[in-house]
């Protein structure tokens, strides 16, 4: 899953996170503990049932930082 981080450094591969869900009235979105970093918004059908998981990658392109993180078999 992917999240975009708002500022670098917060944070790297390998660090353990965990997610709070948010619900929107036709959506999910997730939000990575404290407030580092947010997901897209999913439609009910692709709910996320993990709350923790790995950083596997953070990326820096032009449009910002992402942090792409795994979930499930932690």
């Amino acid at each position: 899953m992917e999240f975009k981080m708002e500022r670098p450094g917060l944070l790297k591969e390998g660090d353990r996170v965990t997610v709070t869900e948010g619900i929107l009235p036709s959506n999910y979105y997730y939000t990575i503990d404290p407030s580092l970093a947010m997901s897209g918004n999913f439609p009910f059908r692709e709910r996320m049932l993990e709350r923790e998981g790995v950083v596997t990658e953070v990326i820096e392109n032009a449009r910002g930082f992402y942090v792409r993180a795994r979930f499930g078999e932690v």
